[in-house]
């Protein structure tokens, strides 16, 4: 069974202190949860030595928003992969739609930051996701599948499954309302097809697939009552310690539930 998991991005928010005062109230709040699920939080980059050290006694990972394709040179402001390593990363953050919508990154440079990545160690989580109008044309597992395959092109089969894939409508994000459940489960389930179709059943069994895109509390447990939905990535709802800790007890209920069928 795939392991469930509960992810949340600070985008630019939670400074070095708040990062440690966040880790502090979440630690007992999900101590009764163990390893029953994977956790991680994306700080921003002046966070992660702070949030290193305030997660590293329990059981939450941590990860940056973005990161260089290079490894080194002249790149000014830029992050390194091998830099985010050293940082204490085990995850970093690709293809989020405000960097695609605001920063003109495209799929093809995610590919080269995604190999990169791969490369030394981190595990992506790579963010699919359609427009309002190619929801409107109804053709968002085209995009999905478009944006996986070249995202991917470079990686043999076996290697897909250390990859996140989270699924999160750009139409969705910062939006008053999440994508409706079912549609969620369509969109997750087009897209483990397509990754079957292109690297095989075995990867897309073994692929964790996430949604993201306006969860809360109130509709997580419904996002999680469907079989491919892997596990929730959220935003402001996860701000909060307490917030956080709503969302990781609901993928731990889905994830105990999955054991029992």
């Amino acid at each position: 069974m795939r392991r469930l998991i509960a992810g949340t991005g600070w985008k630019m928010n939670i400074g070095a202190t708040q990062a440690a005062r966040y880790a502090a109230q979440l630690a007992p709040l999900v101590a009764a949860l163990g390893d029953a699920i994977e956790m991680f939080v994306l700080p921003p980059f002046t966070s992660l030595p702070a949030a290193k050290q305030a997660f590293s006694s329990f059981a939450v990972g941590i990860g940056a928003q973005n990161m260089h394709w290079e490894a080194s040179g002249a790149w000014t402001g830029e992050i390194s992969a091998p830099m985010l390593v050293e940082a204490g990363c085990r995850y970093v953050e690709l293809a989020h739609s405000e960097r695609l919508e605001h920063f003109g990154e495209t799929y093809d440079l995610v590919r080269r930051k995604l190999n990169a990545a791969v490369a030394s160690g981190l595990t992506p989580i790579l963010c699919l996701g359609e427009t309002a109008e190619d929801k409107r044309r109804a053709v968002a597992d085209d995009i999905l599948n478009e944006q996986m395959s070249l995202a991917l092109r470079d990686q043999p089969p076996e290697r897909i499954p250390t990859v996140i894939l989270a699924y999160e409508p750009r139409w969705a994000i910062g939006a008053a309302a999440a994508a409706a459940p079912d549609y969620a489960a369509e969109r997750h389930r087009g897209l483990r097809k397509a990754v079957s179709d292109r690297f095989g059943a075995e990867a897309a069994a073994e692929v964790r697939i996430i949604y993201g895109g306006s969860v809360t509390p109130g509709n997580g447990e419904a996002l999680m009552a469907h079989a491919d939905i892997d596990g929730l990535f959220v935003g402001r709802a996860a701000w909060s310690a307490e917030g956080f800790a709503d969302i990781a007890a609901i993928v731990a209920r889905a994830a105990i539930q999955r054991k029992k069928q």
